[in-house]
């Protein structure tokens, strides 16, 4: 009988059609998960004409999408560990497309915000879903690239948002902006055939014909013969997933993960949110502050891509905490600045090591934590995460209400940087799984630099 080592059967597999069109699909679904979310915004000022909202109400409603996702993302990350991420994938583009396309047929305020929830909820169901497959079945040397490409296509979702909203509102009304969110479910069937089980769960309840089917499309350059064993998978521990992440010293790793996501999304979304009026404050016109934004966002795109490269060539951790010192520095750097160019580029490094590092947070994760419970890892992370993105707005409206100066407005975002820097700086890398024999799941790739506990 012969002997395969899956994790080093992928990881060898080089990079073919099948997995661009794994990473396609993911790329696709990605974009209108952050359409779907941001696409409120859009029709805003319309909604609180047409049903006479107010700003406290019509803000209320725009919470319900983040609510939904944080929950989304802790409920469906789990479940994906139990019943498989082929199915509660699937499961979630349904629910965040039909919720989503189905508000633009609402009548009010209330089933509209009901909607809001429930698309929130398959929104949040997402990322742990599609992080975790891409990293059980990246080539060697390439997981962190391939999260960071999809997670760029958040920004792309945003640009998409605007666009739609410019073409079809005049012409059409909000609703016809809502429609469009049924595309995703239009294709469901088309990305079926991308979606796999990690080879963890195949293994474990004995789909070994899956198994071999996954394996044969992710390396369709061996062929692969009848009787086979599997080795190269760390066996399930007893237990939840949930209760795995404070198991074999993993537990301060958790909560520092924990600690880094609050710290970065209360960042990143607070300085979005204020960014333009921060700048104002300072004394720029409101179109410069724009601007500054316009930049933010481009910068992170840029470092995303960027910081993928570089994690799968150094090791996750070693880019991540440097990118935080280094966000942390801009920003206070930005309180001083007074040239236009000095502060255009600051505001660059600032998206880059912000909204890049947080991105390629999601890719550390993933490689942190053995298979059996990656979607498990990644959806709490991503639901502690959603916590820190709803107070951050609240923080930055605190500072401003202190009349502080601008100094100390941006020297208070750096702080949280600085705490996710640190926060990283404390996950313990050696930290190895009950049952475990030798290192092969780290012989490869970023894991073997950083000494991640597990690959697969």
């Amino acid at each position: 009988m012969t002997t395969i080592n899956i994790r080093n059967f992928i990881g060898e597999a080089g990079f073919n059609r099948f997995q661009a069109g794994m990473l396609f699909w993911a790329c696709f679904i990605i974009t209108f998960d952050m359409y779907d979310l941001v696409v409120y915004g859009s029709v805003l000022p319309v909604l609180m004409k047409q049903w006479s909202l107010g700003p406290v109400e019509a803000g209320a409603i725009g919470s319900y999408g983040p609510v939904g996702m944080m929950v989304g993302a802790m409920l469906f990350g789990i479940m994906a560990d139990r019943f498989g991420r082929k199915k509660i994938l699937a499961a979630s583009v349904i629910l965040f497309s039909v919720a989503t396309a189905l508000s633009g047929f609402a009548p009010g305020p209330v089933p509209f915000s009901v909607l809001r929830a429930l698309g929130g909820l398959g929104i949040g169901g997402i990322l742990p879903c599609v992080i975790a497959m891409l990293t059980d079945y990246a080539p060697k040397k390439r997981a962190n690239t391939l999260v960071a490409v999809v997670m760029c296509f958040f920004s792309v979702g945003g640009i998409l948002a605007a666009f739609v909203a410019m073409l079809l509102l005049p012409a059409f009304g909000w609703q016809s902006v809502y429609w469009v969110a049924v595309l995703p479910v239009v294709f469901l069937p088309f990305m079926m055939k991308y979606f796999l089980d990690s080879p963890a769960v195949l293994l474990a309840k004995g789909r070994t014909e899956e198994l071999r089917s996954a394996l044969s499309k992710i390396n369709d350059r061996v062929a692969l013969p009848a009787a086979l064993e599997f080795t190269g998978l760390q066996e399930k521990e007893p237990g939840s997933p949930v209760g795995a992440l404070f198991k074999n010293r993993r537990a301060l790793g958790t909560l520092m993960i924990w600690v880094a996501f609050f710290m970065c999304l209360l960042m990143v979304n607070g300085l979005t949110t204020w960014l333009p009026k921060l700048m104002v404050e300072a004394g720029y016109a409101l179109n410069s502050s724009l601007t500054f934004t316009i930049v933010l966002n481009v910068g992170g795109i840029a470092g995303t891509l960027l910081l993928g490269r570089l994690a799968d060539s150094w090791g996750v951790k070693r880019v991540l905490v440097p990118m935080f010192v280094i966000a942390a520095v801009s920003l206070t750097l930005l309180g001083f600045g007074n040239n236009m160019a000095v502060l255009l580029l600051l505001v660059a490094v600032t998206g880059a090591c912000t909204m890049g590092a947080q991105n390629i947070s999601y890719a550390f994760v993933s490689q942190y934590y053995p298979s059996f419970m990656r979607s498990t890892a990644i959806g709490l992370a991503s639901g502690v995460g959603r916590l820190g993105a709803i107070v951050g707005p609240t923080f930055g409206g605190i500072l401003l209400t202190l009349h502080l100066p601008v100094e100390m407005n941006f020297l208070f975002f750096a702080i949280p940087g600085v705490i996710a820097a640190l926060a990283f700086l404390f996950v313990p890398l050696a930290a190895v799984s009950a049952g475990r024999k030798g290192r092969d799941d780290n012989a490869d790739g970023p894991s073997a630099r950083d000494s991640v506990p597990a690959a697969v």
